[in-house]
This record gives C-alpha cells, sequence and structure tokens, in this order.
C-alpha cells in the first residue's frame, strides 16, 4: 500500500520519535536508544527509497530537555529549570519521570537539521517562556578556551555560550 500511494503521488507522512542526539549511530553514546530516530531511518523502515522523502519537517521546542543521563550543556539546575518543567508539562508520558531542561542549543539544532536533511523546521512551547524578562540561546561551546560552533564528539567539560534575547508577555495563541 505504501509503494502505491507513493507511486501514485500521494502524500504519506511519517512520523519519528526521540531526539537526534539519541540516535544509535550519531548521537551522545552511550546515552542513546537502541535504533535510529533519523529521518533516513524512516526509509529503511518503511522500505522505501531516500528520495521517496521530499519533505523533513523537524521539530524543537523553544527550550532543550533530556530525559536520563547524558551531557547536557544548557541545563538548568535552578528554579528556572523547575519552572520550565512545570509549564512546559515536561514528565515522561510512560514513567512520569522529570525530564531536566534547559535553555535552546542552537550548535545542537544545527547539528540535528543537518543529519536529517530537514527542509522545514517547526518550534513548539514558546508560551512556556512567556513572562521570562531574558531568553537565553545557547550559539556556540567553549572547550578549553576556545570557542566552538559545530557539534564535538564529545559534549562533556563544554560550556554554553549564550546570546540574551528580550523575553516577551502576552498570549502567544
Amino acid at each position: 500500500r505504501l509503494h502505491q500511494a507513493v507511486e501514485r503521488g500521494e502524500s504519506v507522512v511519517a512520523e519519528g520519535a526521540q531526539g537526534s542526539l539519541l540516535d544509535i549511530d550519531h548521537g551522545t553514546y552511550p546515552y542513546v536508544t537502541s535504533s535510529t530516530v533519523l529521518a533516513s531511518g524512516a526509509a529503511s523502515g518503511l522500505g522505501i527509497g531516500p528520495t521517496a522523502i521530499s519533505k523533513v519537517i523537524g521539530i524543537t521546542k523553544a527550550y532543550a530537555t533530556r530525559v536520563g543521563s547524558g551531557p547536557f550543556p544548557t541545563e538548568l539546575h535552578d528554579a528556572l529549570g523547575e519552572r520550565i518543567r512545570q509549564r512546559g508539562g515536561e514528565f515522561g508520558s510512560v514513567t512520569g519521570r522529570p525530564r531536566r531542561c534547559g535553555w535552546i542549543d542552537l550548535v545542537a539544532l544545527r547539528h540535528a537539521t543537518r543529519l536529517n536533511g530537514m527542509t522545514e523546521l517547526v518550534m513548539t512551547k514558546a508560551d512556556v517562556l512567556e513572562g521570562l524578562e531574558t531568553i537565553r540561546v545557547c550559539v556556540a561551546y567553549e572547550a578549553g578556551g576556545q570557542r566552538v560552533q559545530r557539534l564535538p564528539a564529545a559534549l562533556d567539560g563544554l560550556s554554553a555560550v549564550y546570546e540574551d534575547l528580550p523575553g516577551f508577555s502576552g498570549n502567544l495563541s
């Protein structure tokens, strides 16, 4: 049915799960899942050629989250991190385990965009940040006195380099 739909030029939507940095091959090993979560995995998982995929829509939150262990350079270990967790409902859907929360990481997002060949990007949950005076955005990392703007092989020991943006108030709907 899938091949017939593709041959007829019909639109087929495949939805992935989890984040690119959890990918078994391209993620932050060993803090990964057991399979590929990249858009390229959709082609192999569905049994279609990669040229059958014409659009890859990435989805990101206006802030970053992570479940469990693993590197997280923009993690907030304070009341603001807890505020984002509560307002964003950042708890595991099955276990209820709290997600770690932090500022959006544009270095990691740029990497995920490349890995997936994204043609479009959608940002969700900006309303969670409503009322903050300043919103921080990670634009690079610092490691050993050097500024790095690409995701390095290891994220341990990095500090985030931020740009501060003005916050906002009001209803975003």
